[in-house]
């Protein structure tokens, strides 16, 4: 349910689509539909509600995943292609107005304005980034002075490769701006353990904007459906574009020389262009029902875009019992969630494993 979110479009409209696209590799459509029921139902058992309310909005999921693929497969190829969730007309629509109002406001605040704001600051006259250990670290924090004439020496050409990734038009675009600074920046629970950089870049008249780099490793997905040829940022960025009905204009990959002389794969966008979540803890049950209703949509919108939708729509067929078997296996899921923290517990109270907080983690 996290996976999914608000996004703006190159039109500047508020978009319902999926996101995190570290692990996408091609593989089974059903894997991608067990991971949704399975956070819905941990996530209604998080948010109190009782067996029979779960499954029915567990229910509620793989139903509109299947019709909706059903949909798709008697659709034109262009159709599909051109179909998305605009998230105002859909709030209106679905009874999520209020709620839906919410989120939309806190996604439009959060754009490359607030991260300036946030991350930067000028001095002398020059835009930098502004240390804030441990999530935030600067260059010279990390490498000294030394270390940044000799990052100073590559930024041009970072950029430069990275723009060969985007299309002609968003090339002419980047081709306006400079890159003047560099800082690592802790990344979400998911990221733990890779890098990500933040990327300050400028243009005439004072312009700037903040673009992320994070890195791309193997897909976890490729110890099952075999290795993804070529750049992991690429695969990343490919499928992105594949699955979203909008991607970010300045979404694209590179592959840069670390400061430890050990070259890593990266893809590449903006920190934040109107991104936005629900708040998945305050949904009750009626209006959780509602949003996983999107979340399949969008998902088998996804999947119609980059797989056999008509052979999918055959195999789930226009019955009910896919979805029975779906939120089965959302429940056995959930149950063995439980049983994992329970252990994971023990092993902390016993002193077999050591916990440490956020802060303490990231330090």
């Amino acid at each position: 349910m996290s996976n999914f979110g608000l996004f703006a479009s190159p039109e500047r409209r508020l978009l319902f689509d999926l996101n995190d696209f570290d692990e996408t590799a091609p593989g089974p459509f059903e894997w991608d539909v067990q991971r949704l029921v399975a956070s819905i139902e941990v996530a209604a058992r998080a948010n109190g509600v009782d067996d029979p309310g779960r499954r029915q909005v567990v229910l509620a999921a793989a139903r509109a995943y299947r019709q909706a693929m059903r949909r798709f497969a008697s659709m034109s190829e262009i159709d599909v292609w051109y179909a998305r969730l605009d998230v105002e007309q859909t709030a209106a629509e679905t009874g999520l107005r209020r709620y839906g109002r919410r989120t939309v406001q806190k996604a439009r605040q959060r754009d490359h304005a607030s991260s300036l704001a946030r991350l930067t600051e000028v001095v002398d006259g020059r835009r930098r980034f502004v240390a804030d250990p441990p999530w935030v670290r600067t260059v010279e924090d990390l490498a000294g002075e030394a270390g940044r004439r000799d990052l100073t020496r590559g930024m041009d050409e970072l950029l430069a490769t990275y723009a060969r990734s985007l299309p002609s038009d968003r090339q002419r675009l980047i081709a306006r701006y400079r890159l003047v600074d560099m800082a690592r920046k802790v990344v979400g629970v998911g990221s733990v353990g890779t890098r990500a950089w933040i990327l300050l870049v400028t243009a005439d008249g004072g312009d700037a904007l903040v673009l992320q780099a994070k890195e791309a490793q193997a897909s976890v997905l490729e110890a099952y459906t075999g290795v993804v040829p070529g750049s992991h940022g690429r695969r990343v960025v490919e499928g992105q574009r594949l699955m979203q009905a909008a991607s970010d204009i300045f979404l694209g990959w590179e592959t840069v020389l670390g400061l430890d002389g050990v070259r890593r794969d990266f893809y590449v966008r903006q920190l934040r262009d109107w991104k936005g979540s629900a708040d998945v803890e305050e949904l009750d049950p009626r209006t959780m029902t509602r949003y996983v209703r999107l979340c399949a949509w969008t998902l088998a919108r996804a999947h119609a875009r980059s797989g056999d939708r008509i052979a999918i729509a055959a195999y789930l067929g226009s019955g009910a019992r896919a979805d029975e078997a779906f939120a089965d296996l959302a429940a056995a899921y959930a149950d063995r969630t439980v049983e994992d923290h329970a252990r994971l517990l023990a092993a902390i109270d016993a002193g077999r494993l050591v916990a440490a907080d956020a802060a303490d983690a990231a330090g």
